[in-house]
């Protein structure tokens, strides 16, 4: 447990150091950066909104550095934080990759604000589909908690309905990510490649999770059927 809880400081210390790297980023690049930043664009890599320079800097080292420490609580104020102590290995390497994809949009979003032909859109859909790839290759290691994973009522109230949806959600994560990858040759559509197979993996997923505990409900009142029925 000593050598677990050592690793697991190991790595949420990566994350803080690259939450540090965007915040260092931000100060050094400060003097430089426009009144208004540059901070959302479309399909076509085309700015469509700007913050105060302020925000735009702070934005994600704060967003991070907030939801590193949320990271750091859930386990611990999960009822079944023992079942998070099983998989912690792959917690701790989400939060790491989840951070570098952070630190990595904020830096990019800098170096546009500077002046530098970045890509921001391209980044960040190329980014969220190494994300979604990686998400499938953790979720077949979740073991059921209240804050991680496929989280439906009928995931939660059945280990064999949780573990069988999950199974299903690390295949249709991994596709959407090769999905989003075409879409990157598909010019200012590339925003949809990503979106749409995301939005079709989580509707997929809560309605296989229904359908397997019905199934398993109707077989169980089938079975006490037979069982009265014998008597």
């Amino acid at each position: 447990m000593t050598g677990l809880r050592l690793s697991t400081r190991l790595r949420f210390g990566v994350a803080a150091l690259l939450v540090a790297v965007g915040a260092a980023a931000s100060l050094a690049t400060a003097p430089d950066l426009p009144e208004r930043m540059v901070t959302t664009w479309n399909g076509a890599g085309e700015p469509t909104g700007t913050l105060s320079r302020t925000v735009g800097m702070w934005l994600v080292p704060g967003l991070g550095a907030a939801l590193l420490g949320l990271f750091a609580v859930l386990p611990r104020i999960d009822p079944l934080g023992e079942n998070v102590a099983a998989f912690r290995v792959h917690y701790d390497r989400f939060v790491v990759v989840f951070t570098a994809f952070l630190t990595a949009v904020h830096l990019a979003v800098l170096a546009f604000n500077l002046g530098y032909p970045v890509d921001v859109t391209t980044l960040a859909v190329a980014g969220s589909a190494a994300l979604f790839y990686y998400v499938g290759t953790v979720l077949p290691h979740v073991e059921p908690n209240w804050f991680l994973g496929v989280r439906t009522p009928w995931t939660l109230s059945d280990d064999a309905v949780w573990d069988r949806t999950h199974a299903l959600g690390a295949r249709l994560f991994k596709l959407s990510a090769l999905i989003a990858v075409v879409g990157l040759f598909s010019g200012e559509y590339a925003v949809y490649f990503l979106v749409g197979p995301a939005l079709a993996t989580a509707a997929i997923t809560v309605a296989y999770s229904y359908v397997l505990y019905a199934r398993g409900e109707r077989e169980t009142d089938a079975g006490d059927e037979v069982g009265r029925t014998a008597k």
